[in-house]
């Protein structure tokens, strides 16, 4: 039997004054039509990640409302998790080819744990790469299908996406967190774009009052009378830390005394984490202004909360970033962020909120000391990105969408939109200001959640209207 992973409870009256009243309504109308529904969440890992992460919360609040919700992880072996990160990064699109073992590997290791499935389920979410072979070994049953893919595949190394794409045949749909990540010939006919989101009521988010905050930092060795820059991050080359290294100290040349901390998680399924943070080790062990932290340290979403909740600015320099909630975690404790441009983050920042999207070490280090020189504008700026996360980015709203593609798949049938919850046909979210964006085309009026996805419909709305994706994420 595959491994179960406990949660704990959570309750959707909790998020009451946290997302619009009328999101939580929504929710309970969706969530009547799928009283005593089995699904079943599989992914590689319990922690480490963000995909654990929002299981961690995802699970609990399905089963509040009436969904019967389990969450299995599969079992591997380190060659499996060596080869399931080369899967990952050649779907991010680094130049990658496996070899006949590593092939082999993945397919004994997924027959293993197809056999390992025993239980029945009406729907099944399959977490990104590393469980996808386990369908083909497993038969679908009566159960609906649906492959969860997290990361940036739209442009995938060709051997790598050539060996992955016969074993996403026979799902029923498809879930991307942006229209631009869906790779070349998907064999699954149904595809849906659904940002993901952060849980303000999780350990990691939940409000911290500012006195117990400084005493966590300065339990783990933070200075607390200095200027502190943090990057949240796995130890992954895609998250640039030597980059954020490098802008770290050209900034310190003029910030004499400013702190680093470097924080990332170690999981399971990511075998490259260790390789990683001993290339950061090697390069910071000599300063003692740069603080590298992990779970297995003892730092974890307490410590992570109060990192994101007093320093003075933020850091995701990605370069490619399935999409970054990093980000979202931040703007959420109202601290301003200096980010890559890359995945969904600039769909977090919309419209200049939150703070700047750089490309290079230059820009980041002048993004990062204008915020330290002015930090009337970081609060700012981190005000509207706060509010932008409110409507768009918490929990709740990621939970109805996955209701509704839940009710599609069962019931047979598209769901129709109402009026309540419009989507944004670039991005997939929902839009529910009274005065957002809009434009119209072909007799259709169009709604969006910033200006900036407005403009890039309206500078090919062909693209947007007709395509099977965005027709399918309007529902």
């Amino acid at each position: 039997m595959l491994q179960s992973v406990d949660v704990g409870e959570r309750q959707l009256s909790a998020y009451h004054g946290l997302v619009p009243d009328a999101l939580l309504d929504d929710l309970r109308e969706a969530a009547a039509q799928l009283r005593g529904v089995r699904v079943l969440h599989l992914n590689a890992t319990p922690y480490g990640g963000g995909v654990s992460e929002l299981l961690r919360s995802v699970v609990p609040l399905l089963s509040d409302l009436g969904v019967v919700a389990d969450w299995r992880v599969i079992t591997g072996d380190s060659a499996f998790f060596d080869v399931t990160k080369a899967i990952h990064n050649g779907l991010q699109g680094a130049p990658a080819a496996l070899t006949e073992r590593q092939r082999a590997t993945y397919i004994d290791n997924s027959r293993r744990n197809a056999e390992l499935f025993e239980e029945s389920y009406d729907l099944v979410v399959v977490h990104d790469p590393q469980p996808a072979g386990v369908l083909r070994w497993h038969g679908k049953g009566s159960a609906r299908w649906v492959w969860r893919c997290h990361i940036d595949s739209g442009q995938p190394a060709t051997e790598v996406w050539a060996f992955v794409r016969p074993f996403l045949e026979g799902y029923d749909a498809a879930v991307f967190t942006m229209d631009s990540f869906v790779p070349p010939e998907l064999p699954i006919p149904h595809t849906v774009v659904i940002p993901p989101a952060i849980d303000p009521l999780s350990p990691k988010n939940l409000p911290l009052p500012r006195g117990l905050a400084r005493q966590v930092l300065d339990w783990i060795g933070l200075r607390l009378d200095a200027p502190l820059v943090t990057q949240v991050a796995r130890f992954d080359p895609w998250k640039d830390p030597l980059g954020v290294i490098h802008a770290y100290r050209l900034v310190r040349r003029d910030v004499p005394g400013l702190q680093l901390a470097l924080a990332g998680s170690m999981a399971l399924d990511d075998p490259e984490g260790w390789r990683v943070y001993e290339q950061i080790r090697a390069e910071t062990g000599a300063d003692p202004l740069v603080h590298v932290f992990t779970n297995l340290t003892g730092v974890g979403n307490v410590e992570v909360n109060a990192l994101q909740r007093l320093s003075d600015v933020v850091v995701q320099k990605s370069t490619r970033e399935g999409f970054g909630l990093v980000v979202s975690e931040a703007l959420w404790k109202g601290t301003p962020v200096v980010a890559g441009r890359a995945g969904g983050i600039p769909l977090q920042m919309a419209d200049g909120v939150g703070g700047f999207l750089v490309g290079d070490v230059a820009g980041c280090a002048t993004a990062i000391r204008r915020l330290l020189n002015h930090p009337d504008e970081g609060s700012r700026l981190a005000e509207r990105g706060r509010e932008r996360v409110r409507e768009h980015f918490l929990l709740p709203r990621l939970v109805l969408n996955e209701l509704q593609l839940m009710d599609e798949l069962l019931a047979g049938h598209p769901r129709s939109a109402d009026g309540r919850n419009k989507r944004d046909p670039v991005c997939g979210l929902s839009v529910r200001s009274t005065d957002p964006p809009h434009a119209c085309t072909r007799g259709r009026r169009y709604m969006f959640c910033s200006e900036a996805c407005r403009a890039r419909f309206e500078e090919d709305p062909r693209r947007w209207v007709p395509s099977p994706v965005a027709r399918r994420a309007l529902g």
